[in-house]
C-alpha cells in the first residue's frame, strides 16, 4: 500500500482553512462561534493555522449527551465548532480522498458518490443477477464498535496510509482525546473516517484472501451472500478470530446465516429481495403511528407543526427507493395537500438565518418533498408492493 507524505503544508494553508470554515459552518451561522470566527475569519483563522504549525493544538473539551436511536442509546460527544471543527475539515478536505482509496467498492458510509442507497441497489442487483451465488446470506455487526476501537491499533492502521509526522501527530492527538486506550467518540467527525479505515483490513482480507464475491458494509454493519451455508458458517468463525485477533474487537453474537429467498436481507432499513424491496417492518410501524398522529391531529383542527413536517418527508424519502405503493397511498398520500400548504404557508417564508437553523437531516428531508410531483410517482410503485400495507 503506497503511504503518503507531505500532506501538512497543505493542510495548513491559509486556503484550505478558509475552505474548511465554510464547509464547517454550512447550517450552523447561528451559532455564536460561527457568528465570532465571521466578524474577522483571517485572524481566527491565522490563530488555527499557528497551533497547527507549532504544534500547540489541542482537542477541547467534549460536551457529552444522549441520543436514542431505536432501542439504542448512544452516547454523543460534542466538540467546539472553534477551533476543533474547523480543524478537523481541514484534514479531512486533503486526506479524504486518499483513504477512499485504500478501501474497497464494497463499503458504502461516509464515502462521496456510495452511500446507503446505493448499497441497497447494489445489493437488490446481484441477488437477481446471481440467484445461485446468493441463496444465503451471512449478516453480522460489531459490538460497540466505536467504543471498543483500540487507540494503538487505529493508529498503527493510519500508518499504513501516511509518512506525513505532522499529520500523523495531529491524528493521534484527535486519537486520545478521549479517556483510555479504547474506544473512539460518536459524533466526533473524524470518526466516521476512523471507523472505515479500521475494517478495511477485513474488507481486502475477505475480497482478496478469501475471495468473497458478494459483499457488502456499511460502518461495521457487513452483509455477505453464497450459495453455501456451511461456507458461511465457517467463514463467521474465520471472521469472529480475525476481528478479535486481529482488530481486538468483537462480533456481536446476534449474527445470522439464512436463506435469502425467504425473508429478503435485512439491511439499512429494508428488506431486499432479487424482484423488490420492502421497508423493515419496525420502520412501517412507526411510519403508520406517526402518519396516523399527523392526520387526527388535522381531523381535530390542530396545525401542523415543522417535527410533523419533517417526519412527512423523511418517511417520504424512505418510500422513494422501496416497493411502497400501498403504504404510500394509504398513510402519505391523504396528508399530501395538508403539508403542501404547510410548505408555501410557512417553509417559503422562512428566512435565511431560520433556514440556517434547519440541520442538514432537516433539510435534507424537505428537499426530498417536490410539490409537483404526482402522489406515488415513483419508479418503483408500479410494482404495488408494500410491507403490512
Amino acid at each position: 500500500m503506497k503511504r503518503y507524505g507531505n500532506l501538512w503544508s497543505e493542510i495548513c494553508s491559509m486556503e484550505n482553512l478558509r475552505k474548511a470554515h465554510k464547509k464547517a459552518r454550512k447550517g450552523k451561522a447561528f451559532y455564536r462561534e460561527v457568528k465570532m470566527v465571521d466578524q474577522d475569519p483571517e485572524k481566527y483563522l491565522s490563530a488555527i493555522r499557528e497551533t497547527l504549525l507549532n504544534k500547540t493544538f489541542k482537542t477541547s473539551e467534549y460536551t457529552i449527551f444522549e441520543r436514542k436511536e431505536g432501542n439504542k442509546l448512544r452516547l454523543i460527544y460534542k466538540l467546539p465548532y472553534y477551533p476543533d471543527r474547523i480543524v478537523q475539515w481541514a484534514i479531512m478536505l486533503i486526506f479524504e480522498p486518499i483513504l477512499i482509496k485504500g478501501l474497497t467498492n464494497d463499503t458504502y458510509s461516509a464515502i462521496p458518490g456510495r452511500g446507503a442507497h446505493k448499497a441497497l441497489l447494489k445489493l437488490k442487483k446481484e441477488l437477481n443477477n446471481d440467484v445461485q451465488g446468493t441463496q444465503y446470506c451471512l449478516k453480522l455487526d460489531m459490538q460497540k464498535y466505536y467504543q471498543s476501537i483500540p487507540h494503538r491499533k487505529l493508529k498503527e492502521a493510519y500508518r499504513r496510509r501516511f509518512k506525513d509526522p505532522d499529520l500523523l501527530w495531529a491524528l493521534d492527538e484527535i486519537i486520545d482525546s478521549t479517556e483510555g486506550e479504547i474506544g473512539i467518540p460518536i459524533g466526533n467527525y473524524i470518526s466516521q473516517y476512523s471507523g472505515n479505515v479500521y475494517l478495511s483490513s477485513l474488507d481486502h482480507w475477505l475480497k482478496e484472501d478469501k475471495r468473497i464475491k458478494h459483499y457488502f458494509r456499511y460502518m461495521d454493519d457487513m452483509v455477505i451472500l453464497h450459495e453455501s451455508k456451511e461456507f458461511l458458517h465457517d467463514l463467521y468463525e474465520e471472521i469472529n478470530t480475525y476481528a478479535s485477533e486481529t482488530l481486538g474487537i468483537t462480533v456481536k453474537d446476534n449474527w445470522q446465516v439464512f436463506p435469502t429467498n425467504i425473508r429478503g436481507v435485512d439491511f439499512l432499513g429494508y428488506r431486499v429481495f432479487k424482484d423488490f424491496v420492502l421497508l423493515r417492518k419496525s420502520t412501517a410501524k412507526n411510519l403508520k403511528r406517526k402518519m396516523r398522529s399527523v392526520k387526527r391531529k388535522i381531523e381535530n383542527g390542530g396545525r401542523i407543526s415543522y417535527t410533523d413536517y419533517c417526519s412527512f418527508n423523511s418517511y417520504k424519502g424512505w418510500l422513494k427507493y422501496c416497493d411502497s405503493f400501498r403504504l404510500y397511498e394509504k398513510y402519505m398520500a391523504p396528508l399530501e395537500e395538508s403539508m403542501r400548504e404547510y410548505y408555501e404557508r410557512q417553509i417559503l417564508k422562512l428566512t435565511d438565518e431560520e433556514k440556517e437553523r434547519i440541520s442538514y437531516e432537516e433539510w435534507y428531508a424537505r428537499s426530498l418533498y417536490d410539490p409537483q410531483e404526482k402522489k406515488g410517482g415513483n419508479k418503483h410503485d408500479r410494482n404495488k408492493r408494500c410491507e403490512n400495507g
